[in-house]
């Protein structure tokens, strides 16, 4: 049975990294239009003085200072020699100063002054801006994109610049091109796209490698050609202890394994290796597991060469909620993070190590330190910001009841500049959020024993509050199925329900009592998914018979839908922060013409109402 060899702690492989190789990156030349980013390798020495002789800094008249002497405002001096210039003009020989234009009284070619001049006044010296042999950049600057004007002034047209050569190695029998729709057991390849750009980014050229199947001749083969080719290689997948798990026994073969297994979560099967002297990492397959891989000991690794590699910015926010780990292992966490009044706030999202679209969803993350066992709801807490503080000061953070709507509702606002986060906690979890004060909108479908949706839930949860609803749409909630189950079908069918908490699984709870059907005779009652699009996948893919969810979901993917229900879904939003420009263009957002049609084309909302506001206390 395989192992990993031993877990070392992530500061230990970092320690490691940064004393076990050489790490001489390569010198290249590019043009100066491809350097902005890049890292000088050399000093850029200028070949001539800017300017490259005196010239004048103003429209007027080149002269020379000592006849301007006794000029005055009582004494007007016509002097015995000047010459007309312009701005950039060389000034002729002999003639060591500029008077500007509106300064000067002219007749032909006679020039009067009322004011004296200093020796050089409005003249740019020859070398003024630098001077023939200066550096205008030492070794090792990074270079920005403002930079290229001067450098391009200067003469330069090529940069001598660090460069690093990473050789990436998809391997996985099971993997197929991206652009390739996987079937049964495939999956696509994305894993080297994601590392190679990430590394692009801290300026290292990539070559992507054709997939490897899992044989361990093949990944030997292909690893030691990349070894050659490059300076770093990376190996994605078979870094695990599974059956068809090659990575670390062919670098031992070819080299050595220096760490097979760090203590970070995701990530653990992460291997280290050196082979002739150069460093092969080998990433997990899942995809979150290899981001962060990436993120937090290549990128890192990265600077040992000069190259640039920025420190996350982190901004101390109030956590949503409690987040527990085992002791021993550092773990990362994908988080959404935005400012609800004078405020951050930070909610974690899915820990999966498959789910990519928890990346695509945040624009922050928490590192809980190996020795914390975590932190407790509403705890201040360091968010590491994936995008930059202005980016994240623009998210609008919506907490609660899921809809395909809300995606549609983001396109809208992100063409305003807000982004639209949404977090999928279920329409209680929602106005739990809300009550707390920790987001900015909460969607909301919650059904009281009267027949009246939502209000009854912000009076008992936000007693007092000023909250107003939002109408989205009524929406049909309905039985998904792949033959037509209606309600009373439901009975010894295998199923799949909403979480608790969610405004389905209580509609679905108060139409099952009315109709005399218990729960436990329903076969899945207590499996649970967090989306609507969720559960009309497990039905089409035959995990569940049947399930309930909104008809927008189950037209989506073309399945049978059976209506039991139509219900009020709206935003519950704090009046005192409707004068937050992102609330403020969420509620001209829902109102727009261009919303309901959108609404009309998804099919199963009512739009009479879209728009309208119900206010709360």
């Amino acid at each position: 049975m395989k192992r990993y060899l031993k877990v070392t702690s992530l500061d230990a492989a970092l320690d490691l990294l940064s004393g076990g190789f050489s790490c001489r990156p390569e010198t290249i030349r590019v043009p100066l239009e491809e350097s902005a980013g890049r890292i000088t390798a050399v000093p850029i020495i200028v070949r001539y003085s800017v300017p490259e002789i005196h010239v004048a800094a103003m429209d007027g008249i080149a002269v020379v200072s000592a006849d301007t002497k006794s000029a005055s405002e009582q004494h007007p001096v016509t002097l015995p020699k000047a010459v007309r210039v312009n701005t950039g003009n060389v000034i002729p020989q002999g003639f060591d100063a500029v008077i500007m234009i509106e300064d000067v009284w002219a007749d032909g070619d006679r020039f009067t002054i009322r004011k004296a001049v200093p020796p050089w006044q409005h003249v740019r010296p020859a070398g003024e801006d630098i001077a023939e042999s200066e550096m205008a950049m030492p070794a090792g600057h990074r270079i920005r994109p403002f930079e290229l004007g001067a450098l391009a002034a200067y003469g330069v047209t090529g940069v001598d610049v660090l460069a690093v050569r990473a050789g990436l190695i998809p391997t996985g029998s099971e993997l197929v091109l991206p652009g390739t729709r996987p079937g049964p057991g495939q999956v696509v390849e994305s894993n080297t796209v994601m590392a190679g750009s990430m590394l692009a980014e801290a300026g290292v050229t990539c070559t992507r490698y054709p997939i490897v199947k899992d044989d361990p001749a093949m990944i030997r083969d292909a690893v030691s050609r990349a070894v050659r080719e490059n300076e770093i290689v990376i190996v994605s997948a078979g870094s695990s202890a599974g059956t068809r798990d090659f990575t670390a026994e062919v670098i031992a073969e070819l080299g050595e394994v220096l760490v097979h297994g760090i203590a970070i979560k995701p990530g653990k099967p992460a291997i280290i290796g050196r082979i002739s002297g150069k460093p092969v990492f080998g990433i997990p397959g899942y995809p979150l597991s290899a981001f962060t891989v990436i993120r937090e000991i290549v990128l890192p690794f990265l600077r040992n060469y000069g190259l640039y590699v920025p420190v996350p910015d982190e901004i101390p926010a109030r956590i949503t909620g409690t987040l527990s780990k085992e002791i021993g292992s550092d773990e990362f966490v994908l988080c959404t993070l935005g400012k609800v009044g004078d405020r951050w706030v930070v909610s974690p999202q899915s820990r999966g190590a498959g789910v990519q679209m928890s990346a695509v969803r945040a624009n922050a993350y928490l590192k809980v330190p190996s020795a914390s066992e975590g932190w407790e709801v509403g705890e201040v807490v360091p968010a590491r910001l994936m995008v930059t503080r202005q980016d994240a000061a623009t998210a609008l953070l919506v907490n609660g009841s899921h809809d395909p709507a809300l995606d549609h509702l983001a396109n809208l606002l992100q063409q305003q500049g807000v982004s639209l986060l949404s977090t999928n906690v279920g329409s209680m979890g929602g106005i739990l959020a809300l009550a707390k004060d920790e987001c900015h909108a909460a969607p909301t479908h919650l059904l009281s024993p009267d027949g009246s949706y939502n209000t009854e839930y912000i009076k008992k949860y936000l007693p007092g509050a000023a909250i107003d609803l939002i109408c989205v749409a009524g929406r049909q909630q309905g039985i998904v199925s792949r033959d037509k189950l209606s309600l009373k079908d439901l009975p010894y069918r295998s199923f799949i329900n909403r979480q608790r908490g969610s405004g389905t699984r209580m509609l679905l709870d108060f139409e099952l009592s009315r109709a005399g059907i218990d729960p436990v005779s329903i076969a899945g009652y207590e499996r649970e998914a967090t989306t609507h699009i969720a559960v009309a996948l497990a039905v089409k893919s035959g995990e569940a018979d049947a399930g309930m969810c909104v008809y927008s979901a189950a037209r989506a993917l073309d399945l049978p839908f059976v209506p039991v229900a139509q219900e009020r879904y709206e935003l519950a939003v704090r009046r005192e922060h409707e004068g937050d420009s992102r609330v403020a263009a969420l509620i001209r957002a829902v109102g727009s013409a261009e919303f309901r049609n959108i609404l009309d084309r998804l099919g199963g909302y009512d739009t009479t109402e879209t728009g309208s506001v119900r206010k709360v206390a």
